[in-house]
């Protein structure tokens, strides 16, 4: 274990940090509000970070697997943890509460315990959009995309950060990867500003939901979320653009270098559009039969924002029928794509293990036969990443368990609880019973609140990059 090359990484970290805080800061002066708040935040990562880095020269470190593993867990927790702080020194929440919602923030997850968001103050709004934003895709991999600066290579903190079972390089360098991901997450954002101030927001409020829809994060400035709009152009181009969001960046990548054929021929989008377009299908039919106005219109976006786990909202659909609501807790299992910025499972996964299952029943029945090799894009899937997929899904039902009993032991109902414990691992956002679509999670106790940002962490992390830290052998030579 370099210890040296783990510290020098985050101090890097706590200085890059210090220098986003000139965001909200810009926004204070604007809006005529304290500054304090960031510009603390900023100097104390500043002095924290700075020491750490002066006379360390990365380029003689060499990173290890478990380096990576301990720098990506750590930068996640400190990021949180320093995404807090303005929200403590603005007075808006306590600590507990304030690294609850920076977690949230960072994990793009989306849940929240702020009760009076509109109220709240223009430059932590903005701030709090921000802390999704550098989620979404990454601040690792950001951090990837400056290696070269530091003369670090960054693959084995790629293989930690990226979701999915299979890290999917763009370039032969690493770096060049991550910078390429990066300007393509830049320029969507950039587009999807400029078409919601055309649609009618102000300025302010399409960079902070630009930012958190990219990410699939689903913070707004208003209680209402999107729905406060009231308008249906806003929505569908939100619509939009969270579907981009819960796609592979890959595939992205693909279709600017004009490579149709290949994205239209990519196995998991098509099962992630099929999925998408039987769900909003049900759903919509169910509002439909409620005699729910646009049901079509809502039942997509209702779909969208859980699928691709953005957590917006633009009606309550705890009222939905039962459904409904089974198809929205699936979903929120499912999440989007991997290679997104999205949460849960992954569409990947899923296929995989369906095809694994499918292997399976090939010879059951037959002694001694010889099932079907689990194939993906026209090739053999490795065993170890059959394997890995479905030790995947055992470490994530039993998390989603733990989670679950922690929130009901707390007192609360089994809807509440079992919500609690998706929409958190899953990075979703809203659930169901007393954490509903335009409910909040202030009434959690301290505790509670702790876990579930443990539980929003470890999701964002894909588990395993948590996990690990607590067996015994990661720390044994």
């Amino acid at each position: 274990m370099n210890a040296l090359l783990v510290a020098s990484f985050l101090g890097w970290m706590l200085i890059a940090l210090s220098a986003v805080q000139s965001a909200p800061i810009v926004a204070a002066l604007l809006f005529g509000e304290p500054v304090l708040p960031y510009l603390a935040t900023a100097l104390a990562g500043l002095v924290c970070g700075v020491p750490i880095v002066v006379g360390v020269r990365p380029s003689d470190l060499q990173m290890q697997i478990r380096d990576g593993f301990l720098v990506v867990a750590l930068a996640w927790g400190i990021a949180s943890v320093v995404g807090a702080m303005p929200f403590v020194i603005a007075g808006t929440l306590g600590p507990v509460d304030a690294l609850f919602e920076s977690a949230s923030g960072f994990t793009t997850t989306g849940s929240t315990v702020m009760t009076s968001i509109s109220t709240a103050p223009h430059a932590l709004l903005l701030w709090r959009s921000l802390t999704q934003w550098l989620g979404g895709i990454g601040i690792i991999l950001f951090a990837v995309a400056l290696m070269p600066l530091l003369g670090v290579g960054g693959m084995r903190l790629f293989k930690a950060e990226v979701p999915g079972p299979i890290a999917d390089k763009l370039t032969p360098r690493i770096a060049d990867t991550a910078r390429r991901l990066w300007l393509i997450y830049v320029g969507l954002t950039a587009l999807e500003w400029i078409l919601l101030v055309w649609a009618g927001m102000t300025p302010y409020d399409a960079i902070c939901h630009a930012f958190t829809t990219m990410s699939t994060g689903g913070f707004s400035t208003l209680d209402a979320s999107i729905g406060g709009f009231q308008s249906p152009l806003i929505e569908w181009i939100v619509i939009v653009f969270m579907t981009l969001g819960g796609m592979n960046f890959v595939l992205h990548y693909r279709l600017l270098s004009g490579q149709f054929r290949a994205v239209w021929e990519d196995e998991e989008l098509r099962y992630y559009v099929v999925v998408i377009a039987v769900s909003i299908a049900i759903v919509g039919w169910t509002l439909f039969q409620l005699g729910v106005a646009d049901s079509v219109r809502t039942a997509t976006f209702q779909v969208l924002s859980i699928v691709t786990t953005t957590g917006y909202a633009t009606a309550d659909f705890e009222v939905w029928p039962s459904l409904a609501l089974l198809v929205l807790l699936q979903l929120m299992m499912l999440g989007g794509m991997a290679g997104s910025t999205s949460g849960g499972i992954k569409s990947l996964r899923t296929l995989i293990g369906v095809r694994t299952l499918a292997s399976v029943f090939s010879r059951m029945g037959h002694r001694g036969a010889v099932g079907r090799p689990v194939r993906y894009a026209g090739r053999r899937v490795p065993d170890e990443v059959v394997s890995g997929v479905w030790a995947f899904l055992v470490a994530y039902v039993l998390t989603l368990v733990a989670v679950a009993m922690l929130v009901a032991g707390s007192g609360y109902d089994m809807v509440t609880a079992v919500s609690a414990a998706l929409t958190c691992v899953g990075n979703v956002g809203p659930g169901l019973g007393e954490i509903g679509p335009f409910d909040n999670f202030a009434h959690f106790s301290g505790t509670v609140k702790v876990v579930l940002s443990g539980a929003m962490i470890a999701g964002r992390l894909e588990l395993f990059t948590l996990l690990i830290l607590f067996h015994p052998d990661f720390w044994r030579h």
